[in-house]
């Protein structure tokens, strides 16, 4: 949770009183999109959407009109014409958290909402550097860790973004190879929203004085005690084991074997050694620059929203 010494920078909200804020925003997502939305062992259901969800588009929508309009303002004073400039919004959180599928589900929304109907959604994870790269620095140990990224590259890719060019590229990870894939990329072409979801998205640490966190109009933590997150880990890997541990091509493919007692095992050791000392160390730190913190429970639901006071 946000720290005693944070806590008078931001709104406190519980379920109940966030859920109001909904207004009249209709819930436009079906169970069929929320299922492909639905991250690997993601609990979330349509109620914690028209909860938790709905509302944090509303907002947003609000954010995003407010913003087109001080583009306007701007460009009547200058005498030229307003720029199409995306909003950009960041997510960040630990590994397990539930990230890719939040971002997922405001990808779905806020494209419904006829004011931005295009959004787009981009990962970090295209960004970290080839595990040639890694291995020769001896970083494969320090994936996910701030040092592993091409920081530079996504720097130039959200500025440029920024800046409304036409079309930028961005690389593309595959999670069964566990490495980006050399010969793949994703054009975002000028949408009216870019999600950029990733790790290390509202982290400062940097050889130069420019972030990617400069370049957000809106950017959420998704957060939960750490034990409920190393749990949720755990799920997932034994998940995993099951499925895409068993493609032939999978990175992790001898794991595919384990019992269950020898994945949970492997599972808390790459948490302790990995995941949650990145967690402590760069991920946790970031949690008070952001405008929103969404809170979990044991039961991955949110129990409570933080919005930063403007």
């Amino acid at each position: 949770m946000i720290s005693e010494n944070d806590i008078d920078r931001y709104l406190r909200f519980d379920r109940e009183q966030w859920s109001m804020l909904r207004a009249q925003t209709p819930l436009t997502l079906g169970e069929k999109e929320l299922e492909a939305a639905r991250g690997i062992n993601d609990r979330i259901d349509l109620e914690e959407v028209a909860t938790v969800y709905l509302p944090l588009t509303r907002l947003i929508n609000l954010y995003v009109a407010a913003t087109q309009s001080l583009h306007r303002v701007s460009a009547t004073f200058l005498g030229t014409m307003a720029p199409k400039v995306p909003y950009v919004i960041g997510i960040a959180g630990s590994v397990a958290v539930g990230k890719s599928t939040s971002a997922r589900i405001l990808q779905s929304l806020l494209g419904r909402w006829p004011e931005h109907p295009r959004v787009e959604l981009i990962t970090t994870d295209g960004f970290l550097y080839p595990n040639a790269v890694l291995e020769e620095r001896g970083l494969m140990n320090r994936k996910g860790f701030p040092e592993s990224y091409d920081t530079k590259r996504l720097l130039q890719f959200v500025r440029d973004v920024k800046a409304g060019t036409s079309e930028v590229s961005a690389p593309v990870y595959s999670h069964v190879v566990y490495d980006v894939i050399a010969d793949r990329e994703e054009i975002v072409r000028q949408p009216d929203i870019l999600i950029i979801e990733g790790l290390n998205v509202l982290q400062t640490g940097s050889s130069t004085n420019e972030f990617v966190s400069d370049y957000f109009d809106f950017s959420i933590y998704i957060d939960a005690v750490e034990s409920d997150i190393e749990n949720w880990f755990i799920e997932r890997f034994q998940t995993l084991r099951k499925t895409i541990f068993q493609d032939p091509n999978s990175f992790f493919k001898h794991f595919a074997d384990l019992t269950e007692e020898q994945a949970a095992s492997l599972a808390h050791d790459i948490w302790v050694a990995i995941n949650g000392k990145n967690l402590q160390e760069n991920i946790a730190p970031t949690r008070a620059r952001a405008s929103l913190v969404l809170h979990k429970g044991a039961d991955h639901k949110v129990n409570a929203i933080h919005l930063r006071k403007l």
